[in-house]
């Protein structure tokens, strides 16, 4: 089996995205696509022999496209293009989501209807190949034409210009070409629009928060279910038959997840005939509430598919003399999923820090703060506010960036969709909530750790062993923000949902 992606011919999935921004898989331009790619070529030119009027071949852009341009200036057209549109401002991505936008536009050119030439497709390819990955500011886009801004930073360097990310360092694009012998590009017609025209920048965005967001799912479900172990919670709400006459999946999938993590749990086990009727919420409803985060996480994954395999630049070189100036570079399609997932992602924390501020009440036989000497001990009184803040904050970000529109190009880009402000927001959100988890997970961490010399589930324990590697139970008032920067690395990179996957095959249970 071939293990190289082939541009422009495989399907590219979210996973493949990631393997191949990490390294852990190579792309190839394979014949067929090579093809695919000098057949458009010709196509283009052909029109430019031929002097027929198209869109950004021989026109200006935006609202110049009535303005004609001569075949001797139509490559310097395409220079002005990129140094005219990069007009990003603020703080500079991170390397690997300028590859990961690397990677996906590469592949969309590879599908053969933007009319690049070979040589352009191959140095972008050498680019992610020697993880040369530009410097592109993180704001600028409206979402239509597609990202503008940040992809005419991004193809800068081709053409010998802006900085790119080389060996851990920022350095100019011709001290790193004249370093290694290398011309820039010199672009021919239609090349620069094909490079600036598309949804790039949103679908980066989506693809990164989609990883992000599962981890950060499968996360809430154990911490969730930690901390409803601490508070002796019942796992009666997470029973299949009540889920069976509600079927939503996300639902399902969650219920059935707590009760594998809570498998076999001595703590439970416990107080099975207590006299508590219910619990709050917080605890009972995390199937509906996890659950309906899960389907708009299984939306915005269906629509991102769909997205990183479309061809989202204008025009569309069909034919020699059949071209379609459209919209598919509009950012709707994915910037309202986005918004929907960003409030999915913000609800998880949400009902975190609202089980956070139930486990220091002192209720169920817990200590108030969670600290046997609460009083000259704040205990952890004040690690909820901070999950109280970052709330807040969530909820400010959860306005949707796709409800506004300001009409841009001299009203010729007159509706907008913002998807790019959709796509930071969602994974701004993202980063909140695993700070908002890290802090239930202090909390639950010291819950269990009363409950001795009971023991939770084999998962919950794995867990919480993995915690107390790095995290330590308190006695005292200590500076917690270091406790909890450790418990958010802990998620973030994605080590808890691994210890709890290695827990769960050991003890022969299916989390997925």
């Amino acid at each position: 089996m071939d293990s190289h992606f082939k541009f422009g011919i495989d399907i590219l999935s979210i996973s493949a995205v990631k393997a191949l921004v990490d390294g852990h898989r190579t792309g190839v331009i394979n014949d067929q696509a090579q093809q695919n790619i000098k057949t458009s070529r010709q196509h283009v030119d052909e029109i430019v022999k031929d002097k027929t009027i198209v869109y950004g071949i021989n026109t200006g852009f935006g609202p110049l496209c009535d303005t004609l341009i001569s075949p001797s200036e139509t490559t310097q057209l395409q220079h002005n293009l990129l140094m005219s549109h990069s007009v990003g401002v603020g703080d500079t991505l991170p390397p690997a989501l300028s590859k990961t936008m690397l990677v996906l536009k590469l592949h969309a050119l590879c599908l053969g209807y933007s009319g690049i030439r070979i040589q352009t497709a191959q140095r972008i390819l050498w680019m992610i190949d020697n993880d040369i990955c530009p410097c592109v500011p993180e704001k600028g886009s409206v979402g239509a034409s597609g990202d503008l801004a940040p992809l005419a930073h991004l193809f800068l360097p081709l053409i010998g210009l802006g900085k790119v990310f080389y060996k851990g360092q920022q350095i100019p694009t011709k001290d790193l070409l004249k370093n290694l012998d290398i011309e820039p590009l010199r672009l021919s017609p239609k090349e620069g629009l094909a490079l600036i025209n598309g949804t790039q920048f949103i679908a980066a965005h989506a693809t990164a928060g989609l990883h992000k967001f599962k981890n950060l799912l499968d996360a809430a479900d154990i911490i969730g279910a930690m901390t409803l172990d601490g508070l002796m919670g019942s796992v009666k709400p997470f029973d299949e038959r009540l889920h069976a006459i509600r079927p939503f999946k996300g639902n399902q999938k969650v219920a059935t997840r707590l009760r594998h993590i809570l498998f076999e749990s001595q703590i439970n086990n416990a107080h099975l005939d207590c006299a508590r009727v219910q619990d709050p919420y917080s605890l009972r409803c995390m199937p509906q509430v996890h659950g309906a985060s899960r389907t708009a996480y299984e939306h915005l994954f269906e629509l991102a598919e769909v997205e990183i395999n479309s061809v989202t630049d204008n025009p569309i070189i069909l034919g020699s003399h059949d071209t379609i100036s459209g919209g598919n570079f509009h950012g709707q399609p994915l910037a309202i999923p986005l918004d929907y997932a960003s409030v999915a992602a913000a609800e998880i924390g949400n009902i975190s820090d609202r089980r956070s501020y139930l486990i220091i009440e002192g209720r169920y036989g817990l200590p108030k703060l969670l600290i046997e000497d609460a009083g000259l001990n704040s205990g952890f009184m004040i690690p909820q506010y901070s999950s109280a803040a970052l709330v807040s904050e969530n909820k400010v970000l959860c306005f949707p960036a796709s409800a506004d529109s300001i009409p841009t190009s001299l009203g010729q880009e007159d509706h907008v969709s913002m998807g790019s402000i959709s796509g930071r927001k969602f994974n701004q959100i993202i980063d909140n909530v695993e700070f908002i988890l890290a802090i239930e997970l202090l909390y639950a961490a010291q819950a269990i750790d009363f409950r001795r010399p009971l023991r939770s589930s084999k998962i919950i324990e794995a867990c919480h062993d993995e915690v107390r590697k790095v995290v330590s139970f308190a006695t005292e008032d200590r500076v917690f923000s270091d406790d909890i920067n450790t418990l958010k690395a802990l998620i973030s990179n994605g080590k808890l949902v691994e210890v709890s996957k290695e827990a769960a095959d050991q003890a022969g249970i299916i989390l997925d």
